[in-house]
């Protein structure tokens, strides 16, 4: 038993680690491996090269598969909570990076989804000793979480408002002008609610013109709305955010309270 808790210390220092030699050198193979195999990914979808190597591509990408499915296996394994490292930002992304190549074998064409390892390259500003990149992003997610219920509540406001845009639109135009249905007006005021403005369907009538003027002048201010929300949260989140690094023993988080003595993701002594 003493030797497998050394061990698992061994590996934890090993694959969470970013201040030893080996640490370094695993997190710097590693990125390189994850560069590797969203290169290959991209490579497949050029016709040429797909004609040419595509056993090869498909070869290093089962490879390239496996050993994450390790790593991922082992980063389970060395942590004393298995479960908060699986549910966190990384250990949602350490899966997820994975899971497309074993879905390919069900559904066609899924393996492309593997770009999305591109996320696991964040690892590299906790190598660079870049921490205060990630102190940033820290900021952000609680400025997030902290105007969820305004921003809900906006969205729905945002929402009901292109329905009735859409359905005053489909009356007034009508199908002559292309606003053939109820959800195709629902589309073109959201078009032009966000000031996107595609131009595929537009108004021909004096009152359509005159609502769609009126809707362009109101995007303007409803994009202010979210802007200003989250202007304010993250300006509070960046006054009490003070974080410094140290990954946790038992669910691998590195981001905790500065004067923190307990891991601020499991509560796990630090």
């Amino acid at each position: 038993m003493r030797t497998r808790n050394k061990t698992r210390q061994l590996v934890h220092r090993v694959i969470f680690g970013t201040d030893t030699p080996a640490g370094k050198g695993f997190d710097i193979i590693l990125i390189i491996l994850i560069i590797t195999s969203v290169l290959a990914v991209i490579l497949e979808s050029v016709s040429s090269i797909r004609e040419n190597y595509l056993g090869v591509i498909k070869t290093a990408e089962w490879i390239f598969t496996m050993l994450f499915s390790i790593e991922y296996l082992l980063r389970l394994w060395c942590v004393e909570r298995p479960f908060k490292y699986a549910t966190s930002f990384f250990g949602v992304v350490d899966l997820i990076a994975i899971i497309p190549t074993y879905l390919s074998l069900l559904v066609v064409n899924t393996h492309y989804l593997l770009v999305i390892r591109t996320l696991r390259l964040l690892r590299v500003f906790r190598i660079l000793k870049l921490v205060q990149y990630m102190n940033q992003a820290n900021v952000l997610m609680r400025a997030l979480t902290a105007s969820r219920a305004k921003i809900t509540i906006f969205m729905f406001t945002v929402f009901n408002l292109v329905i009735i845009i859409g359905s005053l639109m489909y009356v007034v135009e009508g199908e002559v002008s292309g606003f053939t249905s109820i959800p195709k007006g629902i589309y073109w005021a959201i078009v032009t609610l966000t000031t996107v403005g595609y131009g595929d369907i537009s108004p021909q009538t004096p009152v359509g013109q005159f609502l769609a003027s009126v809707v362009m002048i109101m995007g303007y201010g409803i994009i202010a709305v979210p802007t200003g929300i989250m202007t304010v949260e993250i300006s509070r989140a960046t006054r009490d955010n003070e974080t410094t690094r140290g990954a946790c023993p038992a669910c691998g988080g590195d981001i905790h309270p500065f004067d923190a003595n307990f891991c601020h993701h499991c509560g796990q002594k630090l």
